[in-house]
């Protein structure tokens, strides 16, 4: 059977049409290795976490005169510790200084010499006028680097505690929300 010969305009249509999948699959393979990196398969970068992941903050109400502040660091990361503040509102909670941990001293090439909390950090922030009953929103600034040599703007995570009745105990132990990133 003989074909008929084709016209120049339904090759041109062809080479149109295999232009589009060409890019089709271009276009398929960039979303593959994005979603790949976003799932943490190997890509040959390292995968970094939201500062709310790698710097984990909760907090609790001792007493009315005494919050603590948690942070969990991941493994791979540091907090500077000169970084760290601490605020109550209302104002009027009146946060006092918080009494840090003796940190790791290290040479950093952006901050000279500091000193750096990995693992668990408790801190102790003392309250001048918290009424027994009462919530407080609870904020901690921190900042902190990966060890692969990323450092995070300063953050600023936040709890909402009520202070324990005078011989209730401690409150418990309440975690900053965490923020939901692309692939969540």
């Amino acid at each position: 059977m003989v074909m008929p010969p084709t016209s120049a305009g339904s090759q041109k249509r062809r080479r149109r049409a295999d232009g589009r999948r060409r890019a089709l699959v271009l276009a398929a393979g960039v979303l593959a290795a994005g979603f790949a990196y976003g799932a943490g398969l190997p890509s040959g970068e390292p995968k970094l976490l939201p500062p709310e992941q790698a710097f984990r903050f909760s907090a609790r109400a001792l007493d009315a005169t005494t919050l603590e502040a948690r942070f969990d660091v991941v493994d791979g990361y540091y907090l500077y510790r000169d970084k760290l503040g601490f605020t109550v509102e209302p104002a009027t909670a009146a946060a006092g200084v918080p009494t840090l941990p003796q940190g790791k001293r290290k040479h950093d090439e952006f901050f000279g010499d500091v000193e750096t909390y990995r693992g668990h950090v408790v801190v102790r922030v003392p309250l001048a006028n918290a009424a027994s009953g009462s919530a407080v929103t609870f904020k901690a600034a921190s900042q902190g680097c990966a060890d692969a040599g990323v450092c995070y703007p300063p953050t600023v995570q936040q709890v909402r505690l009520v202070i324990p009745a005078p011989g209730a105990g401690p409150g418990p132990i309440v975690e900053a929300p965490r923020k939901k990133g692309l692939f969540d």
